[in-house]
């Protein structure tokens, strides 16, 4: 078994903490939310934005 040593050695995971904070984010709306959240509530939650190529 590995133990981690004491004295403060944590390492921040950057990525993995910025997907726990979207999920938490996703989590607080669908809880407000009176039905299932929509697709674009989704992505407005998560902040995507969906490019498309204009021809």
């Amino acid at each position: 078994m590995h133990v981690a040593p004491a004295g403060g050695t944590a390492v921040q995971d950057h990525v993995a903490l910025a997907e726990i904070e979207l999920c938490g984010e996703l989590i607080i709306a669908a809880s407000a939310a009176e039905d299932r959240l929509s697709l674009a509530s989704i992505d407005e939650v998560l902040r995507v934005t969906e490019e498309r190529e204009v021809r």
